[in-house]
């Protein structure tokens, strides 16, 4: 016999169609999972790794002029994710000033302190945040870029830079790698703002809190502190 030229025909059951039909649903339902957890994943970090949220993709840091400053490598970048409670990516008015901080939690790391502000953005608790933090054995972290505005210094956030400062016990005082370090950093914002001995403040300064306190207690502490960043 003489085949016809046409292919013969395949029909599909009922059932094999549904089954079909849920099999692409589950494929569907499985990329849309990965799809968020990956999205999830990338806008706040994994908060198992002890760095919620680094927010660095679309940032930079910037001076008076609009300018990006690069920053030295002893500051190590590690950015809160844009969010209401900490960093709500506004950018500031122009800098005029410095206020200094310490985090009022006796004996905790930089990291540590970093991390609970980046974790606002979840548990919604306050509004809180620093430019910086400076540790107990000297690092410096930025958390918020120049040029966007922290929740730190109340009604002083749009034209100064914050610098939370960590310390060992109730009294407030900063160890001398966490005030080396301090110095450090203000000589080189300084620079860059052209900032003047009088405007590197206290948050009292600002608002009469006992913050940073040994540097409250102790004026002539905060002298000297004022005069090692400019000497």
């Amino acid at each position: 016999m003489k085949p016809s030229g046409k292919r013969p025909s395949r029909k599909i059951s009922g059932n094999q169609r549904a089954a079909l039909v849920v099999a692409a649903s589950v494929v569907l339902a499985v990329l849309a999972i990965v799809g968020v957890v990956y999205t999830v994943a990338y806008i706040v970090g994994d908060p198992d790794s002890g760095n919620v949220g680094s927010g660095t993709e679309t940032v930079r840091n910037i001076d008076n002029e609009g300018s990006t400053v690069e920053l030295p490598d002893w500051i190590d970048v590690e950015l809160l994710p844009v969010n209401e409670f900490s960093r709500p990516g506004e950018p500031t008015d122009e800098i005029v000033g410095i206020v200094i901080h310490y985090v009022g939690n006796p004996g905790t790391s930089a990291m540590a302190n970093r991390n609970y502000f980046a974790g606002l953005a979840q548990s919604g608790a306050t509004y809180a945040s620093s430019n910086f933090i400076v540790g107990l054995d000297g690092e410096v972290i930025e958390c918020v870029p120049l040029g966007e505005v922290a929740y730190c210094s109340n009604n002083r956030n749009h034209d100064t830079i914050s610098i939370e400062c960590c310390h060992p016990d109730e009294t407030g005082e900063f160890t001398d790698e966490t005030y080396d370090s301090l110095i450090k950093l203000c000589r080189y914002l300084v620079e860059i703002y052209d900032i003047k001995p009088e405007n590197v403040i206290r948050h009292y300064d600002v608002t009469g809190k006992l913050c940073p306190l040994f540097y409250v207690e102790h004026e002539d502490a905060w002298a000297d502190l004022v005069t090692d960043i400019f000497s």
